[in-house]
């Protein structure tokens, strides 16, 4: 017993460390979002699907490069994949911040989302083995808590470095945080060989999932502006499509495939990814086009409106560690997605039916706040702790890898599909006006409502396997006879 106190420390720095970076490629996931308004006047020649690929560029990479680095972190160490996700995150945000022009910064967010995506399951890996023992799930709930606050605190952490610093800021910010985490590294993860026999996974397979992902994102983004059967927009989603087929078909054969498709095997898992991918295209869109309304309907400023997001994010990061605690007493991670997106369904009928055209930040947007941002702290939480759980432990980091990026495969189409939405209800004289916003919300809540639905019918989480504590108990009462 008291081996252990000097650990509790080494333990901390390990949490902290990890579930920094976490925070840190979660947070630009939306970030962003209270940048767009401000993007639109440094770049007042773009249109808004132009400037959605601010956003989604970061998220399609993030998706498409998920699931083939939690292997890495077996070919390459987790902490050498680690570090180098953090270093490319680092770099890749001074470049954004610095960006002239608006291609620039998107070939740079592309670039983050690479870094973004190696951090997370080796994040994950290393809360796993170098952290706390014994505590698996509650490493898991931390990890997935992590995330969940750092995507619903994104939006007025960009809101109040927008309104007083400017859009170059929200990049900014992650240098200094960047290195802090690097140093972290160094001082507190211990060094990791490469599993022995490990490979890289399939290089081709990895290609053509990021080929596919783009592609379909291409597709609909550009769909609006060039015409549904433009032969542009025919040829993104055809090459997307059959890309992300064929590296299925590799992944399937392949002896170190891209993509794991045995744990799709697995009911619960592949519910819970399912799940996961509507989820994400009703939270992404939620949240950014929430900033939109809020600026072009409320007449807030970025400031303002980053501000009227922070109640949000309190709640989701209260949600999230609430029901981590109490998730054993509630049905385990699939209560704790029902609850949460029970509740960001029911915000979402309030929205359709109850938008209102001018601002009532008491009477209206706080209550709101409550339930859209309890809703995805909880329903994050459940499902990344879903995804984890419901795989060996072999392969929990590939597993949330996966489940992560299937929510940022429907946060990067949802942001798409949302951009379409408003460039179809966007009045002659280019101003959009509630009932845009109210179309809009209305697609969200049809998502959620699938991703419901998917979860109270398929999404069946079985009973946890009993924890090792009575079996160390049962060896140290046998030791005496032994001896």
């Amino acid at each position: 017993m008291t081996a252990s106190v000097p650990d509790r420390p080494r333990n901390r720095a390990v949490v902290l460390t990890a579930c920094g970076g976490t925070f840190l490629a979660m947070l630009d996931s939306t970030v962003t979002n209270l940048a767009v308004p401000d993007l639109q006047r440094a770049f007042p020649d773009s249109t808004v699907p132009d400037l959605s690929w601010v956003v989604s560029g970061y998220a399609i990479l993030f998706a498409a490069l998920l699931a083939p680095a939690g292997r890495l972190a077996d070919a390459l160490g987790r902490r050498r994949l680690f570090a180098t996700g953090v270093a490319i995150f680092t770099v890749s945000s001074l470049v954004c911040a610095l960006a002239p022009v608006l291609p620039v910064l998107v070939a740079a967010r592309f670039v983050q989302g690479a870094g973004a995506a190696a951090m997370i399951p080796a994040a994950l890996a290393i809360l796993l083995l170098d952290g706390p023992e014994g505590n698996r799930a509650g490493s898991i709930a931390l990890w997935s808590t992590a995330g969940a606050a750092a995507a619903a605190f994104g939006p007025s952490v960009g809101g109040v470095l927008v309104g007083q610093f400017g859009w170059p800021s929200v990049f900014l910010i992650n240098v200094p945080l960047g290195i802090a985490v690097l140093v972290a590294v160094r001082r507190v993860l211990p060094p990791t060989p490469a599993a022995e026999g490990a490979r890289v996974p399939d290089p081709l397979g990895t290609v053509l999932l990021a080929l596919g992902v783009g592609g379909l994102t291409v597709a609909v983004t550009q769909g609006p502006a060039w015409g549904w059967v433009d032969v542009r927009t025919v040829v993104a989603a055809v090459v997307g499509a059959l890309s992300l087929v064929v590296s299925v078909l590799r992944s399937r054969r392949h002896e170190v495939p891209a993509v794991d498709t045995a744990l799709w095997s697995n009911r619960t898992f592949a519910a819970t990814n399912v799940v996961s991918l509507f989820y994400g295209m009703a939270q992404f869109a939620w949240m950014l086009g929430s900033v939109l309304y809020l600026t072009e309907v409320w007449d807030y400023t970025e400031l303002e409106a980053g501000l009227a997001n922070t109640p949000g994010a309190f709640f989701a990061a209260v949600a999230a560690l609430g029901l981590a605690r109490i998730a054993a007493r509630i049905g385990g991670p699939r209560g704790a997605t029902l609850i949460g997106l029970g509740a960001f369904t029911a915000c979402g009928l309030w929205f359709s039916v109850g938008l209102i055209d001018h601002a009532a930040f008491l009477a209206f947007w706080l209550p709101a706040s409550f339930l859209a941002g309890g809703g995805m702290g909880a329903a994050t939480m459940g499902t990344s702790s879903a995804a984890a759980m419901s795989a060996p432990p072999t392969k929990f980091a590939g597993s949330s890898g996966l489940n992560t990026t299937a929510r940022q495969f429907g946060g990067a189409l949802g942001i798409a599909i949302m951009a379409a939405v408003l460039a179809l209800t966007t009045g002659p004289d280019g101003v959009r006006d509630v009932d845009a916003y109210r179309t809009m919300f209305i697609y969200c809540t049809a998502m959620m409502a699938i991703a419901l639905t998917v979860a109270a019918i398929w999404l069946r989480f079985p009973a946890p396997a009993p924890t090792p504590a009575p079996v160390a108990a049962q060896n140290t009462e046998a030791s005496p006879a032994q001896r």
